[in-house]
């Protein structure tokens, strides 16, 4: 699991006050390129490489509000790795520990003309680190 922080900025926040919903998808792509970087895939590399990862579906669950300028820490963690769809899961908290948001994305891995890459075969180390990952996920919900 990675941890991402992120305080949130009077402009995500609506009349109300509250974070516009929106935001939180964006969140999750902010703390997902961090997290990338973090396991030395940024996304400069997956470019250099060749590699697009587009994103193929997005859910977003939402627990409590949050308002400006609350710092919301994301866990990241890899939920499934299979070739070419990996599938990561956020979980957004507030400075009490209380769960504000919880979310998932799922991505594809395409070569520049579109044609999916299985990463297991042309990136082994790339996939062995999301392998990994997704293994210490599961045990972490057995």
């Amino acid at each position: 699991m990675y941890e991402y922080k992120h305080t949130v900025q009077y402009y995500e926040t609506d009349r109300m006050g509250f974070t516009h919903h929106s935001n939180y998808i964006r969140w999750m792509e902010e703390a997902r390129i961090s997290f990338m970087d973090h396991i030395g895939w940024n996304y400069q590399r997956f470019e250099d490489e060749g590699i697009i990862s587009p994103v193929t579906a997005v859910e977003c669950k939402y627990r409590k509000t949050t308002t400006f300028p609350e710092i919301v820490t994301i866990e990241v963690s890899v939920e499934e790795f299979r070739s070419i769809k990996l599938r990561i899961k956020y979980t957004m908290k507030n400075a009490g520990g209380d769960v504000v948001c919880e979310g998932a994305s799922e991505h594809c891995f395409l070569n520049k003309d579109g044609k999916f890459i299985k990463i297991d075969k042309e990136y082994p180390g790339f996939a062995e680190i999301l392998t990994q990952m997704s293994n210490e996920s599961g045990r972490n919900h057995e």
